[in-house]
């Protein structure tokens, strides 16, 4: 019977676009009732990385996925992808919405957007919740310069692969964790062309735009502004050679979670960056679990009833 329901919902999605800030954006909406969750996606992906986990979500909160400014669907400008324009960008989305207060569950660098508009604006936010970001401090490593950044974390270069190619590619890179529906969800990120090959809907240019805005974001001045319920969802492989990495990781969330007053932390064990993709069902029940000990769900039912 769940499982009939979840198939039900993921029929039900709704795109929308909206205008804000003389800009068109684009959002995805899988209910329309409860508590409202955000869902704010990482760098250079889009509202798709939540397809998995949304419907799971939707019998419980009205779940909303935002396509940030430069990425999906939503409008691409040139300037501006600084912390303070992408939260008004959110800001103007919860007033066009007429949502006074909103749970906001960001991946990756959509942690950082949550964590950021959650200092700024703390009358809007209902609760955050950092899956896999938001904890991220790079100059906490003072080797961790901009050159070197700019330099090591700059984007791959896909533009002109052909997609059949991209996709044997993305096969690899998976090995069992690969799934068509995966597959689906990261083709999202990309424009397919008239030559059948991709070309990244988020640019070369803005996409450095925003590493450069994070690189600047210094999230542990923004952990005692935080009054709100928090829940931190770090996830980790444990076959992770890279210990120096690990144990810089571990001491930024061990620092997050003792500086933000109502933090709570859930470890994602053998799991990678997205977890919306590998650890959907785990990743909504954690998220429930959460709503109901906080009573964020405005009294609606949950969905195990």
């Amino acid at each position: 019977m769940k499982t009939d329901f979840t198939n039900y919902l993921k029929r039900m999605v709704r795109d929308h676009f909206i205008p804000l800030r003389n800009l068109t954006f684009h959002y995805r909406e899988w209910s329309t009732r409860g508590a409202p969750l955000i869902l704010l996606h990482g760098l250079a992906s889009q509202a798709h990385i939540f397809d998995l986990v949304a419907p799971q979500l939707a019998p419980t909160f009205r779940v909303l996925a935002f396509d940030q400014r430069g990425h999906g669907e939503s409008a691409k400008p040139q300037d501006h992808f600084d912390f303070e324009n992408v939260a008004r960008d959110l800001l103007a989305l919860l007033d066009a919405l007429k949502i006074k207060r909103a749970i906001l569950g960001g991946h990756s660098w959509g942690g950082n957007v949550a964590l950021y508009f959650a200092a700024q604006f703390p009358e809007r936010v209902r609760a955050i919740i950092l899956i896999d970001g938001g904890f991220l401090d790079l100059q906490a490593n003072p080797a961790m310069t901009w050159e070197r950044t700019e330099r090591e974390l700059a984007p791959p270069n896909f533009i002109g692969t052909p997609v059949e190619q991209f996709k044997q590619m993305l096969k690899a890179y998976a090995g069992e964790r690969w799934k068509p529906e995966i597959e689906t969800i990261v083709l999202q990120n990309f424009e397919i062309r008239r030559d059948n090959t991709i070309q990244p809907r988020l640019s070369y240019e803005r996409h450095m735009k925003i590493l450069r805005a994070l690189w600047e974001m210094r999230p542990r001045e923004l952990y005692p502004r935080i009054k709100c319920p928090a829940l931190l969802l770090p996830a980790e492989m444990e076959t992770d050679e890279n210990r120096a990495w690990r144990a810089q990781r571990r001491a930024q969330i061990k620092h997050a979670a003792r500086e933000i007053p109502t933090a709570r932390v859930v470890w994602f064990r053998n799991t990678i960056h997205d977890i919306p993709l590998q650890r959907p069902r785990k990743l909504a029940n954690v998220i429930v679990k959460f709503a109901r000990e906080y009573e964020l769900l405005d009294g609606r039912p949950t969905a195990d009833g």
